[in-house]
């Protein structure tokens, strides 16, 4: 299937028998499937240099599909992931935080896919105190189902309370999983974070013996569908990176969807950004529906969405779809709510249909990863870096150079009280 340099198989053999952590070798025992720790996928960017990892988020069967296929193309390791708004206990997606991980497990084994894939559980929104113990409860069954890497996002809170929050979740994080934390809500140019609520929320961490993998910012863009233009501040994105430098964290980007190639190139050459999320773009071009180059749903001028003829779903499911939107008053971003009612109608379409879904999302993701994130072949780095650490956990990048007596509660709560800057206005900026 390779169109690049493929693995060695004795180095994937042995990738195999070593690489998969303990909960996946659980679950799957007798697989073919290389699930690894997110720890991994970030180590090939870091080792390729200027590389990033493509996050694609598998709101439907034909994503996931399609974002392997590419992957196994371009020999490139992936994150497969679902947020918690889109799988989590009140998902608007059939797949979710139990399942993802079985499905991919099973379509690796189908089609043969040879490269390293993690599974991420993105966005596990803390929004307030109460939600911090029922997490505790929540995210050991994630890695039960077979998470290799998770984001815990408290970036709701006020700085003082998401450093908190992340310290209280972390025993509840296995220490070889991929971690990846955010500072800034992402909700566009408003709110945008700032060097110094950054190097907070990293150095309170770091005080406590905790590494994170990858940071999240709120560096100017939105989830869904990108209206304003605006998008990712990449200048704003060095700037951080590079005060995060000495703490060895790489960078993850959040609404790349409606960014066009040229950003997402400067991302890649100019900041330490190793994961991109792609989300809403996968799910418009799997249902077939019209795009510019970079993924941005292109609308015709009532405000309506264009289906491309004999692409992706077909016109009568599509005319299904648009009428039950109508029915209850989704429009624009918000079609992502079709995507729990009609997944078993869209996977009930004949073969050819749904082969042409998944290969349109394969050819946008294959395009990617090779001419916009530099990710080819990036499988064999990881491969390389698992067989070089001859065990599924690599360790933390970073080790601790904070003084963990400057970052106990109390101090935690007055240095947040001397950070100055503008968290924008209030709302659900959920993905």
């Amino acid at each position: 299937m390779s169109e690049s340099r493929t693995v060695m198989s004795t180095d994937f053999e042995e990738a195999l028998k070593i690489g998969r952590p303990p909960n996946v070798v659980k679950l799957f025992p007798n697989s073919k499937a290389l699930i690894v720790s997110g720890k991994f996928v970030d180590r090939a960017m870091l080792t390729k240099g200027k590389a990033i990892a493509m996050a694609a988020n598998g709101r439907n069967n034909f994503v996931i599909r399609g974002a392997l296929q590419a992957a196994q193309r371009a020999n490139a390791a992936i994150i497969i992931e679902i947020a918690r708004s889109e799988g989590g206990a009140s998902a608007y997606c059939a797949v979710n935080y139990w399942n993802i991980a079985r499905q991919v497990d099973a379509i690796c084994n189908e089609l043969g896919i040879t490269v390293p894939v993690a599974i991420h559980a993105d966005h596990y929104g803390i929004k307030k105190e109460q939600d911090v113990d029922a997490a505790k409860i929540e995210i050991p069954t994630l890695f039960e189902a077979g998470m290799t890497s998770i984001a815990i996002d408290a970036s709701h809170l006020p700085d003082d309370q998401n450093l908190l929050a992340n310290l209280r979740l972390n025993p509840f994080v296995p220490k070889w999983a991929g971690l990846e934390t955010e500072v800034g809500e992402i909700k566009g140019k408003e709110g945008l974070s700032t060097v110094e609520e950054a190097l907070f929320l990293i150095q309170g961490l770091n005080a406590h013996n905790i590494f994170p993998d990858w940071i999240a910012l709120n560096n100017g863009t939105t989830h869904g569908i990108e209206a304003s233009g605006q998008g990712i501040q990449v200048d704003l994105t060095a700037e951080i990176h590079q005060a995060l430098a000495k703490h060895r964290i790489s960078g993850a980007q959040h609404g790349t969807s409606g960014n066009n190639s040229d950003r997402l190139r400067e991302i890649a050459t100019k900041t330490r950004t190793t994961k991109a999320n792609v989300a809403t773009a996968l799910q418009m071009i799997s249902w077939g529906l019209e795009v510019n180059d970079f993924g941005n749903a292109i609308l015709d001028k009532d405000g309506n969405f264009i289906k491309v003829k004999d692409q992706g779903a077909t016109e009568e499911m599509w005319q299904e779809m648009t009428a039950y939107a109508e029915s209850k008053g989704l429009k624009g971003g918000n079609y992502k709510k079709l995507n729990l009612p009609f997944e078993n109608k869209l996977m009930g379409q004949p073969k050819a249909v749904r082969e042409r879904m998944i290969k349109r999302v394969e050819e946008f993701i294959y395009n990617m990863l090779v001419n916009v994130f530099n990710a080819k072949d990036t499988a064999s780095l990881a491969i390389n870096a698992i067989l070089e650490a001859g065990t599924y956990d690599p360790g933390p990048k970073a080790s601790q150079i904070e003084d963990p007596d400057e970052w106990t509660s109390e101090k935690i709560a007055q240095r947040a009280a001397t950070i100055v800057s503008d968290k924008g206005p209030e709302g659900d900026f959920d993905d």
